[in-house]
């Protein structure tokens, strides 16, 4: 069947009115997959996510609308999934500095709860965890130089390649230590106890369904923030660097890790969009500007707690493995994301056609 193995059962995706869960649930069930959606509908928005997967997969959406920490509906949720997609999650570095305790809850204990209900079944189903760059702590020691309004390494074959997964982990903030320790003990249950589970280490990923906040979720931020007129506030000096991954290519990859999950068991990979996606905060309001007509007013702010200046994922280890495709230039995906958002918004907030994509970021 399409998008991974014929399932015996139901796939359990944890967070799945979230944005990248909501996506890859509507991905699932329009592939024929009976799909659960196990979340608390915590987050503002994802309770519009679920009501939009329902409506369009009557058939195939069940939702359990319950926490991660719940250790009994958990177990119950998982006792029958031929494959468990795992995105609930405290997502926020901000959030993780006020509250460490419940970020430390949802993410690592809620992550051990899904590991000990599938522990618990004699043949355990494949897991795919979404983990975080985080985990490489903030690259202080990459020694980097400014070009084009924006931080890239000094070294050029670091620049050409990025962050490989052979980087040594070094967990900032307590948002960082909770997912950098569910990270790992994902793969020891892979190694201990034969879970057949792998490990997304994603960089910024953004597309439709996203409802980003100054927190979390930053392109759809930025858009939101331009659409309705209001100014946005970079933290340090906008020149940071990410690279930015469509949701439709990151679905894409966690199907192919699941239809691999052979070759893709007891290993972490680094998901974003590579090099050639490698955008400065910036470049990317300037894009947005040309893609609505006028300019972004922005602001600025002190640096911000664990912020990397840099960050590219190497994703050869992932497109080899999993046999991923060339990603969606960031140009072209930003314009998606914008035309969604303003659709969300109505005919005020509309936009016209995205000009022609102007090629990918140094």
């Amino acid at each position: 069947m399409a998008g991974g193995p014929a399932p015996a059962g139901p796939v359990l995706v944890t967070g799945g009115a979230g944005f990248i869960g909501a996506n890859l649930a509507d991905r699932l069930a329009g592939d024929g997959h009976d799909v659960i959606v196990y979340d608390a509908l915590a987050r503002p928005g994802v309770a519009r996510n679920l009501g939009w997967l329902t409506r369009r997969h009557p058939q195939r959406i069940t939702a359990i609308v319950a926490d991660i920490r719940d250790r009994d509906r958990l177990g119950e949720a998982a006792r029958d999934a031929a494959a468990v997609f795992h995105f609930a999650a405290q997502v926020a570095v901000t959030t993780s500095l006020d509250a460490p305790r419940e970020d430390f809850e949802v993410n690592l204990l809620g992550t051990l709860n899904l590991l000990e209900a599938l522990r618990a079944r004699a043949v355990p189903p494949p897991l795919l965890f979404a983990s975080t760059n985080k985990v490489y702590g903030d690259l202080a020691d990459v020694a980097l130089t400014v070009e084009d309004d924006a931080h890239l390494p000094a070294d050029p074959g670091l620049r050409a390649t990025g962050i490989g997964e052979a980087r040594p982990l070094d967990f900032h903030t307590p948002y960082g230590c909770s997912k950098g320790a569910a990270d790992q003990y994902v793969l020891d249950y892979a190694r201990s106890f034969g879970i057949p589970a792998a490990v997304m280490r994603m960089s910024c990923i953004y597309g439709p369904r996203q409802r980003g906040s100054e927190d979390q979720g930053w392109v759809a931020h930025f858009l939101i923030r331009a659409l309705e007129g209001e100014p946005v506030t970079l933290y340090g000096d906008g020149r940071q660097v990410r690279d930015v991954l469509h949701v439709a290519d990151a679905v894409a990859a966690y199907l192919a890790a699941w239809r691999r999950i052979d070759a893709a068991a007891g290993r972490a990979f680094n998901l974003g969009g590579g090099p050639g996606n490698a955008v400065s905060l910036r470049r990317v309001l300037a894009w947005i500007g040309h893609l609505l007509g006028r300019p972004v007013e922005t602001r600025f702010a002190d640096w911000r707690a664990g912020d990397q200046r840099y960050y590219v994922s190497d994703t050869r280890r992932a497109t080899a493995a999993l046999g991923l495709a060339a990603p969606m230039p960031w140009q072209d995906g930003v314009a998606d994301l914008a035309r969604w958002l303003a659709a969300e918004r109505g005919p005020d907030a509309a936009i016209g056609a995205a000009p022609a994509p102007t090629g990918a970021a140094s």
